[in-house]
């Protein structure tokens, strides 16, 4: 499904009742409503709130973003030649494109790392752009407010830093280099209401 048609499915969710966003031989991705928030999430709305959880054989876990970012930094080392198409499908998907369409050639190539399987990771990538624009609370230097988020997934792919420094700057909620950002910012003083695809990757 496009941005606007999972928005739609979120917003209309159901209480307590599981939807599976997309499935694999291994893994299912899903999400949920609860009823009832527990003490630290008890600040939000809830019927805002939605969950996002992964069932991989009997394991149920919530995900967070470093998945993503770890899993894309992985295919983008053990596959250099293919970042720009990972970069422009998963900037498609943050602009409003289906993940599935998104990753279709890419799902015919072989990569030697990675975590979960890439539709896995697109459609997972779509919610949590979704999360963040629907569910976030609070002032934001972004706008749109999830390019916090798609800021990090542009650079977890394009940059050549090691994991281990990406993964410790997005834990300490620091903010993704302008340089995958600004042009994109309406907040920011050098944003570009017309911009040419991949305008921050430099080969």
């Amino acid at each position: 499904m496009n941005y606007g048609e999972t928005f739609k499915l979120v917003k209309k969710l159901s209480f307590d009742k599981d939807y599976i966003v997309c499935k694999s031989e291994e893994a299912e991705l899903f999400i949920l409503r609860p009823s009832k928030l527990t003490k630290r999430f008890k600040s939000y709305d809830v019927k805002r709130n939605f969950q996002i959880w992964l069932r991989i054989g009997e394991r149920e876990f919530r995900p967070n973003h470093l998945r993503v970012m770890i899993d894309l930094h992985l295919r983008s080392r053990s596959r250099p030649d293919l970042k720009r198409d990972l970069l422009q499908a998963f900037d498609n998907i943050f602009y409003g494109s289906d993940p599935e369409n998104e990753i279709r050639k890419l799902e015919k190539e072989n990569f030697d790392h990675f975590l979960n399987p890439l539709p896995i990771i697109a459609n997972l990538s779509q919610l949590f752009l979704i999360e963040q624009e629907y569910a976030y609370y609070g002032e934001s230097n972004f706008s749109p407010i999830n390019l916090f988020y798609q800021g990090w997934v542009r650079q977890s792919i394009a940059t050549e830093k090691e994991i281990d420094n990406v993964c410790m700057s997005i834990a300490n909620r620091q903010p993704p280099s302008p340089k995958y950002t600004s042009l994109d910012n309406r907040k920011h003083k050098d944003y570009q209401e017309k911009r040419k695809p991949l305008w921050y990757f430099e080969e």
